[in-house]
């Protein structure tokens, strides 16, 4: 099994395929969002997933996405917002550097808007966010590593502080390369 090198998590307007991004080209290795995956496994966007079959097929595409993403990508990954509502999934980023992108609804809506085609915000977004992020913050700080608040920061600024927070030093030609990381209690 080979375990990506970076995990990230959060709410939509984060940050996370951005940043994801940025990082993998900063550490020399790949970039995969498993919100990409499962429209290219599916020939559709997730909208009309949502809309056809519902969340709870969704759900399994996205438990599937990521569990495969976990086992083989050894890169930068970023996970779907609510991915982490999938208690195995939890389980799998048991043990990997998790950093969970936090991010205010103000600023949210300054990177995505919230017109953006989002099921589940669809219906007066601004309050669905807010209950949304009741739900899912202490699930996200639940398994990050790291938390890193994305608010006022630039993209470069969140990978410096993701790559100081998980002790990463930028590749060295096209090798990553990683301090040593003990596990935080």
């Amino acid at each position: 099994m080979t375990s990506p090198v970076v995990v990230l998590i959060g709410p939509p307007g984060a940050g996370k395929s951005t940043v994801g991004a940025l990082l993998a080209e900063r550490l020399g290795v790949g970039y995969r969002d498993t919100d990409a995956d499962i429209v290219a496994t599916a020939g559709r966007p997730i909208a009309e997933i949502f809309i056809d079959e519902g969340e709870p097929y969704f759900r399994g595409l996205e438990r599937t996405a990521v569990r495969e993403a976990l086992e083989g990508h050894p890169g930068v990954l970023s996970l779907g917002g609510g991915a982490i509502l999938d208690d195995g999934t939890r389980a799998l980023l048991t043990g990997l550097p998790v950093v969970f992108l936090d991010v205010q609804l103000s600023d949210a809506v300054k990177r995505v808007g919230l017109d953006a085609p989002r099921p589940l915000l669809a219906v007066n977004p601004r309050k669905q966010w807010r209950e949304l992020m009741e739900h899912r913050r202490p699930l996200y700080t639940a398994v990050a590593r790291a938390v890193i608040e994305t608010g006022e920061r630039t993209p470069e600024q969140v990978a410096e502080a993701i790559l100081d927070a998980l002790e990463l030093r930028p590749a060295a030609g096209d090798r990553p390369r990683a301090a040593h990381r003990e596990e935080q209690a």
